[in-house]
């Protein structure tokens, strides 16, 4: 009877076991959650179609650790940017619940777990992608990381619009894994990317324009006014919609893309049109949300087109 007491005492309960188990799941998902998921989901599939529309082709391995190698600097990225801006995260309520605020993750771990991706990111993607789309994977991380977290973000009113480019060259990391050459589409891709960024964040950054305003980053809402920030949000959206079309304009692609991206493109014009006219925070989230829609929708587009051969 006394070595069964023991026993019971030595081993762990079912109790604790579980407890345990949640505790490491848990650790899991704060670490992943600091790599951003929904933001890498968006940078993967970009890069993605820049390596399909690319002339040539990687074995498929080499796709897969190519695409791996972009979604792991993405984290990198995502997790610096954490790490730096735990302070401001910490007062606002979209933010406070990340894993550095809540104390759920320390940020030294962040930053470890930043850096050590960024590194692993760029040495793979030289060895599967050519040292010009690694060169461009480091400068991409550098360039959200640092140039736009530490530099613009706190100090610009212009930091989505200059800090936008972070997240646009990911279709151009795809194109010069396969290719070591740019050319005109990847240089699109690029721009799409760029002028859909303002309209995106600037919709959510009226939603939360006050979360903002208390921490003292200077986003339009807070610096110009929210009518300021809805002209320039329709402005935008005019340019990037017109953009959307170039491709099929200059005979890269073809005519399912062009009706795709005009159908779409009424959608989210339609939208910021609205938003314009008869502002409220239901439409400013509408379209944010739709915007991520629409860029995987204009995207998506370009691979269909492709496969299918349709001619404009």
């Amino acid at each position: 009877m006394a070595s069964v007491e023991l026993a019971s005492e030595l081993t762990p309960s079912s109790a604790t076991l579980a407890e345990d188990a949640s505790f490491a799941a848990a650790s899991i998902r704060d670490y992943w959650t600091l790599l951003k998921p929904g933001v890498m989901s968006l940078v993967v599939f970009t890069g993605a179609v820049g390596m399909w529309m690319a002339p040539g082709t990687l074995p498929p391995l080499f796709g897969v650790l190519t695409v791996l190698s972009i979604a792991l600097g993405s984290g990198a990225g995502a997790a610096i940017n954490m790490w730096y801006d735990r302070d401001i995260d910490a007062q606002m309520r979209r933010t406070a619940k990340r894993p550095i605020p809540s104390g759920r993750v320390q940020p030294d771990d962040a930053l470890a777990l930043g850096l050590i991706l960024a590194v692993l990111s760029v040495m793979l993607l030289s060895l599967v992608g050519g040292i010009g789309a690694a060169g461009l994977l480091a400068f991409a991380i550098w360039f959200y990381a640092c140039f736009y977290t530490m530099g613009l973000k706190r100090r610009t009113v212009q930091n989505i619009v200059i800090g936008g480019a972070a997240g646009a060259f990911p279709p151009m990391i795809g194109w010069l894994s396969v290719t070591p050459y740019l050319s005109l589409e990847p240089v699109l891709y690029f721009l799409i990317i760029f002028l859909w960024t303002p309209p995106h964040f600037w919709a959510l950054a009226l939603y939360k324009c006050q979360d903002y305003r208390d921490v003292g980053v200077p986003m339009l809402p807070v610096v110009a006014g929210e009518r300021a920030t809805r002209r320039q949000i329709l402005l935008y959206s005019v340019l990037l919609v017109v953009t959307t079309l170039l491709p099929a304009l200059l005979g890269s692609s073809g005519l399912l893309y062009l009706s795709g991206t005009i159908l779409s493109g009424l959608g989210f014009l339609r939208r910021a049109a609205s938003l314009w006219w008869r502002p409220c925070d239901a439409k400013a989230i509408g379209l944010f949300k739709f915007s991520i829609l629409y860029l995987f929708i204009v995207f998506s587009l370009l691979i269909i087109d492709k496969s299918y051969h349709y001619p404009f």
